[in-house]
């Protein structure tokens, strides 16, 4: 059976940069690419917040040059799923796209964290092309513009003060009378002048031709009061969490309440010895690309010192 010193699960810039790191420090490793090669990145259109790219770049493209990149220094880089891990003993037994076996002296998890959807049909229609998951990522194309925000937590309510000071409206959509978030938040988007909350009031489509130009929109679903309404926007963004690709750990490893990885404080450690995590899997704050490549440097380093510590 084969087996390799790091087994890196994940192929977004946290993923590609432990490779890069580990492949520079002659240590054997394998990188599984996942479901989402590239990961999130690979759905996005022009990243403008990624240093060293002064007009912006494609986020397939920087996930290719960082495949390339992962590759020239000689990463091994393979198509597949890892399907379960067995964590009670080192080498850890791995079982890739369900038959394949290996093991693995230590394991850096990278399999990011997924956008929660509303489940429209829609939202698949226009990804890219007025819908987004991340305020932070693409709120700057959206400059003058107007644009809503659904949800009605911590979340959303900094989402929508986010783009507030760029989109000349901030719509929120809040399905319940409230809002869930803290009560400082709730006051950040109550005092801003250009935020209007519609409370009571649910998302059943989207509209326009050539991306977003309108939300369909049902105030008091399910009620005598149900009133059906479109409401004209340039940008819809989801703010309703985040789930973490964990499903294959099968609570082996330590995840807090949103079920994100527990790390260290100080390093990319998990509850597991031998076991690290990078990227948006363990990162429920920032969810940035360059954040995730900067923990992917760190899980290799921590690989490495705790391989070298073996020896």
């Amino acid at each position: 059976m084969e087996q390799v010193k790091c087994l890196i699960v994940g192929s977004g810039p946290a993923g590609y940069t432990a490779a890069i790191y580990l492949a520079r420090a002659n240590v054997k490793s394998v990188l599984y690419s996942g479901m989402q090669p590239g990961g999130q990145l690979t759905q996005t259109t022009t990243i403008e917040n990624f240093p060293g790219f002064p007009t912006g770049v494609d986020g397939n493209e920087l996930m290719e040059l960082m495949r390339k990149q992962a590759v020239n220094v000689g990463a091994d880089l393979r198509d597949g799923i890892v399907t379960a891990v067995d964590l009670s003993q080192r080498p850890f037994a791995v079982t890739v796209d369900g038959n394949k076996q290996l093991l693995a002296d230590t394991i850096i998890v990278a399999t990011g964290a997924s956008a929660r959807y509303l489940g429209l049909d829609d939202e698949k229609k226009y990804a890219g092309m007025g819908v987004s998951a991340c305020a932070t990522c693409d709120g700057f194309f959206y400059r003058k513009k107007v644009v809503a925000v659904v949800g009605g937590g911590d979340t959303a309510c900094e989402e929508a003060h986010y783009l507030s000071n760029m989109a000349s409206k901030v719509y929120m959509i809040v399905r319940k009378p409230y809002l869930r978030a803290s009560a400082a938040m709730q006051r950040r988007v109550e005092e801003k002048e250009n935020i209007e909350i519609l409370y009571n009031t649910n998302t059943v489509g989207l509209f326009g031709d050539n991306g977003v130009e309108g939300a369909h929109l049902v105030k008091f679903l399910g009620t005598e009061q149900e009133e059906h309404f479109d409401l004209p926007i340039d940008g819809f963004f989801l703010a309703i969490g985040h789930s973490p690709n964990t499903g294959f750990l099968n609570g082996q490893v330590a995840l807090d309440q949103g079920g994100f990885i527990v790390t260290d404080a100080k390093t990319t450690a998990t509850s597991v010895e031998g076991v690290f995590a990078a990227g948006d899997v363990a990162d429920p704050r920032y969810r940035q690309a360059i954040a995730a490549a900067g923990s992917g440097c760190r899980a290799a380093l921590d690989a490495e010192k705790f391989l070298a510590a073996l020896e």
